[in-house]
């Protein structure tokens, strides 16, 4: 009896040490799976190891991060959600509405993150003002990717308007280079509308359309003008399109396949992840039209028991939004810092080309959220404009009826 006695307490010792060592732990559920995005995510890992922390790492291969949803979706049915898990703008809100969300404002309140953020940015990590994610960066989406020497070579100036765009695309193709990089997944289709749209509707129309859902603004004679230059965008990517991943289009421009990419500064990250360098290599620049479309990543914390996972939840909270993370993290990614006192010394040109507009945007009221990109809208409803986007895209549909169908689709989803 003594040595069960024995043994029983024995194991309770041996069980009370492996727990106390143990540490904070993360199991963490991202879509960071390309050169740059994996960079950059390491960067994180390798910082919560050095604090103490084990980091369980979920990647779920997927630009646009619906296989990273299912993926979370399935976790959290079964009752074994991650600690953290990166999600942006109302699908932050509409986890919180499912109960499941924990809080960290005891981190954030702890950190001053209040003192260090934008407001706007801010807005979207709460939830019914309590904390429940935590900004990584700010990504604009507007951007226009070139390489500087098929440019050079074909005596092409970066466009400033879709007018431009579209002689300097024609004169490409005439040349044998394809004009645009793109690969054909609905988030992409997505990403161009929108940009193009920016350019077409102006700030006023695109808040109207993309973030009310104003019905006048969707049927309007400039959301025709949008869906005609959709159709000439068609006609400037390569017939290997459909399917191909947002880096490979990156690629394409990299290696002097294709001559522009309009995609997110995270296509940025891919270009420095393999050595090129802005203005020499390729060339950036917001496409045409004024205003700013932001995509801000964040990870939120999800609901979990034991001591351990929540001081994970608690340390990652605090390095995500630390000084330290916040430049390197972005340094790697192509995008900017969420936090506004980060010295921007080490940053590329595109990256100040990007903080001086975001401030200016700001100031103007121009600092618009992607609906591409689940910034401004739920998912009903940017599911629903997506939709009629691709749909449009991949076809022969006349403008006309790509607007008759984005009305029905928009109020059906309400």
């Amino acid at each position: 009896m003594r040595n069960s006695v024995f043994a029983a307490t024995s194991t309770l010792a041996l069980l009370a040490a492996v727990s106390v060592s143990a540490g904070p732990q993360a199991e963490v559920l991202h879509w960071w799976t390309s050169g740059g995005e994996a960079k950059s995510v390491a960067v994180l890992q390798e910082e919560f190891a050095a604090n103490g922390g084990t980091w369980t790492d979920m990647p779920v291969a997927g630009g646009g991060g619906d296989a990273a949803m299912t993926a979370l979706r399935a976790r959290v049915l079964s009752g074994n959600a991650p600690a953290a898990v990166q999600l942006k703008g109302p699908a932050i809100q509409e986890w919180y509405d499912e109960g499941v969300l924990a809080d960290i404002s005891a981190v954030a309140e702890a950190e001053g993150w209040d003192k260090v953020l934008p407001a706007s940015i801010a807005a979207h990590m709460k939830c019914e003002g309590s904390w429940c994610a935590a900004p990584v960066n700010v990504h604009r989406v507007d951007w226009l990717w070139a390489n500087a020497e098929i440019l050079s070579a074909n005596d092409i100036a970066m466009p400033t308007s879709w007018a431009e765009f579209n002689a300097a695309a024609d004169k490409l193709q005439a040349a044998g280079v394809i004009p645009l990089a793109h690969g054909g997944q609905a988030w992409q289709d997505a990403t161009v509308f929108e940009v193009v749209a920016l350019g077409i509707l102006g700030v006023e129309g695109f808040h109207k359309a993309f973030v009310e859902l104003d019905p006048a603004t969707l049927t309007s004679d400039k959301m025709h003008a949008v869906f005609d230059q959709m159709r000439k965008m068609r006609g400037y990517v390569d017939s290997n399109f459909p399917g191909r991943d947002w880096n490979l289009a990156t690629s394409m421009v990299m290696n002097g396949e294709a001559a522009f990419q309009i995609m997110g500064d995270w296509a940025k990250g891919e270009f420095l992840a393999a050595g090129k360098v802005p203005g020499e290599d390729f060339l950036c620049a917001s496409a045409p039209g004024n205003g700013f479309l932001y995509n801000v990543d964040s990870f939120a914390m999800f609901d979990v028991d034991g001591a351990e996972k929540q001081d994970g939840q608690a340390l990652l909270a605090k390095l995500i939004v630390g000084q330290n993370f916040q430049k390197v993290f972005n340094l790697n990614k192509g995008s900017i810092p969420a936090r506004v006192d980060v010295n921007m010394a080490e940053f590329d040109s595109c990256a100040h080309l990007s903080a001086a507009e975001m401030t200016s945007s700001s100031k103007e009221g121009s600092l618009l959220p992607s609906y591409a990109h689940g910034m401004a809208l739920r998912g009903a409803q940017s599911g629903a404009i997506t939709d009629v986007v691709t749909a449009h895209f991949n076809s022969d549909m006349t403008s006309d009826e790509a607007v008759t169908m984005l009305e029905n689709a928009v109020r059906n989803s309400l």
